[in-house]
C-alpha cells in the first residue's frame, strides 16, 4: 500500500539524529551570538528569511490565491502565539542559561494534552497522562525553587521560559482546532515565521536592541540558525511525518532537551545544580507519560490493522 507510513529505518533515524541535534543547540548558538545580535532580534531575522523562501514556495504552488482556503484568520491567530512564544525565548535567553531553557520549554507536550483534554472530548487525559503531568510539574517546582541558584540564571528566566513552552503547547491545540490542521504544512510555518519576522524585529528595535556586529563567526551563526533551525528543519520533520510513522518519530523528540543541556555544558561551560538536574529529569519523564498513550494507541491500531489484514 503506497499510502502506508514505514517503520524507522536507517534513513530515518539518520535524519531524525541530525534535525535533534540542531533543535538541541540552536539555544546555545543565540548564546554564542548574543553578544553581537540580541537574541530577540536573532530570532526575528532568522524568521524572516524562511518566510520569504516560504512564501516563493507558496506563490509557486499556489500563486495569488494563496489566502483564498479561509485560513487566514487562524493563520495570524497561530502566528501571533508562534512570535510570542520566541520573544520569551528571546528574552528569556538573555536572563537564564541555554540548558533551562531547553528544559522548561520543551514543556510544551504538557500544555498541548492539557489544552486537547477541554477542547476535544475524544482526546481525554487518561490515568497514565495526570500522572505524567504531575510528575512533570513535580519537576518544575523542583527545578525553579533551585536553591544554588547558579550563575547565568534567574527565576524570571526561568518563567519566561516556560511561559514560551506553554505557548508552544497552546499553539498546537490552535493548529489542530482550526483549518490549518488541514493546510499544507509550509502555510502553517509561513504564517508562523512571518509573524515572528514582524513581531520580533519591531519589539527589538523598541527594546533598543537592534545593534548588529556582523563578525564572520556571527554571520555563520545567523546563516547556520536561519537556513537549518528556520527553514530546513521544520520542512524536513514534516517530509519525513508524511512518510514514517509519527509515534515512532515522537520518541526522538525526548532527546532534544537532554542534547541542549549537554551542549549547554561542554560549550557554554554552564553549571547544572543537583536540584535542575533532578527536576529535568523528571520534566522530561513527566513528558514521556504523557506522550505514551498516543504511543500505545498507535502501536495497538497498527497492531489490530495487521491482524484484519492477515
Amino acid at each position: 500500500m503506497t499510502g502506508t507510513r514505514r517503520h524507522l529505518d536507517f534513513f530515518a533515524v539518520s535524519v531524525l539524529m541530525v534535525l535533534c541535534l540542531g533543535w538541541g543547540f540552536q539555544q546555545i548558538a543565540i548564546k554564542l551570538a548574543a553578544g553581537d545580535i540580541a537574541p530577540t532580534l536573532q530570532i526575528g531575522l532568522r524568521s524572516a528569511f524562511a518566510a520569504f523562501v516560504l512564501l516563493l514556495l507558496l506563490l509557486r504552488s499556489e500563486g495569488l490565491k494563496l489566502f483564498s482556503d479561509g485560513t487566514l484568520i487562524s493563520g495570524l491567530v497561530a502566528g501571533f502565539m508562534f512570535a510570542l512564544e520566541f520573544l520569551f525565548v528571546g528574552e528569556g535567553l538573555a536572563h537564564t542559561s541555554a540548558s533551562h531553557m531547553v528544559v522548561f520549554l520543551y514543556t510544551s507536550p504538557i500544555f498541548t494534552a492539557l489544552g486537547m483534554h477541554f477542547v476535544h472530548p475524544d482526546e481525554r487525559l487518561s490515568r497514565l497522562q495526570w500522572a505524567g503531568i504531575a510528575l512533570a510539574f513535580a519537576g518544575v517546582c523542583i527545578a525553579f525553587l533551585d536553591p544554588s541558584n547558579s550563575e547565568g540564571t534567574s527565576l524570571y528566566g526561568d518563567a519566561l521560559a516556560l511561559a514560551a513552552g506553554a505557548i508552544w503547547g497552546f499553539t498546537t491545540v490552535v493548529i489542530r482546532g482550526s483549518r490549518l490542521s488541514e493546510a499544507p504544512a509550509v502555510k502553517t510555518l509561513f504564517y508562523q515565521m512571518a509573524a515572528a519576522a514582524i513581531m520580533l524585529i519591531v519589539a527589538a528595535f523598541m527594546m533598543g536592541n537592534g545593534d548588529m556586529n556582523w563578525t564572520p563567526e556571527t554571520t555563520v551563526n545567523m546563516a547556520f540558525q536561519a537556513v537549518f533551525i528556520a527553514l530546513a528543519s521544520y520542512l524536513t520533520w514534516f517530509w519525513l511525518l508524511k512518510r514514517y510513522l509519527a509515534s515512532r518519530m515522537a520518541t526522538f523528540v525526548f532527546i532534544t532537551p537532554l542534547l541542549g543541556v549537554l551542549f549547554g555544558v561542554l560549550i557554554l561551560d554552564e553549571v547544572l545544580s543537583p536540584s535542575f538536574v533532578t527536576g529535568g529529569l523528571l520534566v522530561v519523564a513527566g513528558i514521556f507519560l504523557v506522550s505514551a498513550k498516543d504511543l500505545l494507541n498507535r502501536r495497538k491500531s497498527r497492531r489490530v490493522s495487521e491482524a484484519m489484514d492477515s
